[in-house]
């Protein structure tokens, strides 16, 4: 299995990111965490704060939509395993989320930038554990 490097796309896409990230900070003064924000709008604490999350839900499911207006092409999505395995990683990456108190990108985008000790600690667990996922997916399984 091969990693595409795309340096420009990905510069891209954190640039997105990371402005979206600033205005939610400076508009609405809530943190750009992508599972917090979902959680907030299947479990409904707040109906103040559901418009907002809907719409940036609904901007994160557009995104490619809007790609394709502008290129004329849908973005190459290769997602090498089944369903329900994609079912399976997005319920442990959500238990994760929920027992590191956020995910990636609240710790990595937000947290970093605001000096949290939470996510100065949460981050290089992230990346470890990652890098060892990949490591025996990869060279002990053989995918």
């Amino acid at each position: 299995m091969e990693t595409a490097f795309t340096p420009f796309t990905s510069f891209g896409g954190g640039l997105a990111i990371g402005l979206g990230a600033v205005l939610l900070m400076l508009g609405l003064g809530r943190i750009f965490g992508a599972t917090g924000i979902m959680s907030g709008a299947v479990f409904i604490t707040s109906r103040a704060e559901l418009s907002w999350r809907l719409a940036l839900i609904a901007g994160m499911v557009l995104a490619p939509v809007t790609l394709f207006f502008v290129t004329g092409q849908m973005p190459v999505v290769n997602v090498p395993v089944s369903p329900v395995m994609i079912v399976i990683g997005g319920v442990i990456v959500g238990l994760g989320a929920s027992l590191g108190s956020g995910c990636t990108s609240g710790h990595g985008v937000c947290g970093l930038s605001r000096l949290s000790v939470r996510s100065l600690v949460a981050v290089p667990t992230f990346m470890v554990t990652a890098a060892i996922t990949v490591f025996i997916i990869r060279h002990v399984f053989g995918a």
